[in-house]
């Protein structure tokens, strides 16, 4: 049996006596955060084997899991769109991917990172939970291709991609010769991002 997640911080079940809560900000936000928070270590340690190897960083940009995905930058791109970028569309009510700006290398890339993890960082509680019951469009082509609640929009739609391109630059890299290892991946759970 799966946990409600609540709009808002109210108490859904007790264990052993201690109230819990959990919100929709709880379920979005500090994970996003600290994954932002672990790209650009990341980032450094692709660097740092572009400096030690043979390999350049055009190679980098231009290298993809398989023939038919989309190169490195592409998925910083959509960590920034599946994380700052929702919140600013779904509180228009309609989602429309945004593919305008690619960044062009590692400093641009640590940039847009920047930018998701600050929009981040000063959403609030009453700003996500107010997404919760709003219905969003999701918009491609100027065509709707579904309708769903903020709140499955979040974690159904919004958080699975998000984890998804993180997952996939890590594995470009790897791919790479990058020596990286999960926690290099996983960040800092204990960041006080978690104690807001």
């Amino acid at each position: 049996m799966g946990l409600a997640v609540r709009k808002t911080a109210r108490p859904f079940y007790s264990l052993k006596g201690k109230t819990v809560t959990f919100s929709l900000y709880d379920a979005f936000v500090p994970t996003a955060v600290q994954t932002l928070d672990a790209l650009p270590g990341v980032i450094a340690l692709a660097q740092q084997h572009v400096a030690d190897t043979s390999c350049s960083d055009e190679d980098m940009y231009e290298a993809r899991l398989a023939e038919t995905m989309w190169p490195l930058p592409w998925h910083i791109r959509s960590c920034w769109m599946h994380g700052a970028y929702t919140l600013d569309q779904l509180a228009g009510g309609e989602f429309t991917p945004d593919f305008t700006e690619i960044p062009a290398d590692w400093d641009e890339m640590l940039a847009m990172i920047q930018v998701a993890k600050d929009r981040l960082m000063r959403c609030t509680r009453e700003e996500v939970a107010a997404l919760a019951d709003r219905e969003i469009a999701f918009v491609l082509g100027g065509v709707t291709r579904f309708t769903l609640t903020g709140e499955r929009f979040l974690l159904g739609f919004n958080m699975p991609n998000f984890q998804f391109h993180a997952t996939t630059f890590y594995g470009i890299l790897r791919m790479q010769g990058v020596p990286l290892t999960k926690r290099d991946y996983m960040g800092d759970p204990a960041a006080t991002m978690f104690s807001r």
